[in-house]
Order: C-alpha cells, then structure tokens, then sequence
C-alpha cells in the first residue's frame, strides 16, 4: 500500500463518522499518547520494564500502527500529502547528511 493509498483508507474510514476528524490539537495529544504507548511497548520488549500481569497485550508492531494512523489523520485533516512530504525530508537528509556518516565498505 502507498502512503496515498493510506490517506485514502484512512479518510474513507473517519468521512463515514458526522464527527470527523479532531482537531489538530486534539491530534498532537494522541499522538503524544500514542508514542508513549510505543515507548512502553520497547521497553517491555528490551526487557528494560517488564509488562505487569494487568496490562494488555500489543507490540511495537500494533503499537506503530497507532502511531502511523494518527499521523496520517493529521496530514490528512491539514491537507498534507505524505508522499510529496516524505520526499522532501528524503532529498533533505540525503542532501544535507550524505557526508555526515560513515558509510559501509564493501567486504
């Protein structure tokens, strides 16, 4: 699935709602929520906190799902396209940081 495609899933799903999207305020907490959900489920899985006996099951793997729907309902909600935003953080980094690291020699 392209990010496109995403944006696409991700509106058809909230336009069905009278609600809609939250505010884009409403949306930076979820995130923010949402990435300290991540950060305990990385936690749990390095072993540096242990999960308790009452707390539900995830994975970083559902925990970045979350993460990317919100992200996506924000773009969304502010008429971002993350394909054009992707790329241009990309042409940023490969630009500005191609000197920056170490690159890999080959073996």
């Amino acid at each position: 699935m392209t990010l496109a495609e995403a944006q696409n899933r991700v509106d058809a799903w909230i336009s069905q709602f009278e609600e809609g999207y939250f505010s884009p305020e409403v949306m930076m907490l979820r995130l923010a929520e949402e990435v300290g959900e991540l950060a305990r489920e990385i936690a749990h899985d390095t072993g540096a906190k242990p999960k308790k006996p009452t707390e539900a099951e995830s994975s970083v793997a559902l925990e970045l799902g979350d993460v990317l729907f919100v992200v996506i309902s924000l773009a969304n909600s502010l008429g971002i396209d993350l394909t054009e935003a992707f790329l241009a953080v990309m042409a940023k980094f490969e630009t500005r940081d191609r000197q920056r690291w170490t690159r890999k020699t080959d073996s």
